[in-house]
């Protein structure tokens, strides 16, 4: 399985026309090569592909792939990702330590006219971890365990490992600055 250190961005794919990317996919998914196809999709989403054809590669490299693909792809289509992104870029780790930053993406189809949410979390935990203790009800924040549908590793990526005084600081306002952009956003304290 992937190492949790390898980048959704990559520079050799970004410089890529549309149809010789579309061609790296095609060999990542003969190699059933997760990593390659997942930097592939995660390009192609932050050029702003339709919904469908990203539902489409995610699809086709799940069914290839799938114990190869690294933990920061998401496994459904998620609208504004590339905002998510850019949002969670803003923020600057001043030291390391043993906290870390992770966002749940939520599901509210049933209760409010935009479908998803955005929990923020602190842990010490691996995020994947947290995640899986939210919802198996241990220490849970109700919105993840009644509506936590995935954990969104890549946008935090840079924000592991960090003194919990900045973690704690950067949770606070990381919610803020998803929900000043139109996010619902729980957690964030």
């Amino acid at each position: 399985m992937p190492t949790s250190r390898e980048s959704p961005f990559s520079a050799s794919l970004a410089r890529l026309s549309d149809a010789a990317l579309a061609a790296a996919f095609e060999r990542a998914l003969r190699a059933r090569d997760g990593l390659l196809g997942a930097q592939v999709v995660h390009e192609t989403w932050m050029r702003g592909a339709f919904p469908a054809a990203i539902e489409q590669l995610l699809a086709r490299l799940w069914e290839a792939a799938a114990e190869t693909i690294p933990d920061w792809l998401p496994m459904r289509y998620v609208e504004r990702l590339p905002e998510i992104y850019a949002i969670a870029a803003r923020f600057q780790v001043k030291s390391s330590g043993r906290s870390n930053l992770y966002l749940v993406l939520l599901d509210y189809r049933d209760s409010r006219d935009e479908p998803y949410g955005l929990y923020v979390g602190m842990t010490s935990y691996a995020p994947a971890q947290r995640f899986d203790q939210h919802k198996a009800g241990i220490r849970a924040a109700g919105s993840v365990l009644k509506r936590g549908l995935e954990l969104l590793a890549g946008p935090t990526r840079h924000l592991q490992r960090i003194a919990r005084a900045d973690a704690a600081r950067i949770e606070e306002a990381l919610a803020e600055a998803l929900r000043a952009d139109g996010f619902f956003v729980q957690g964030g304290h």
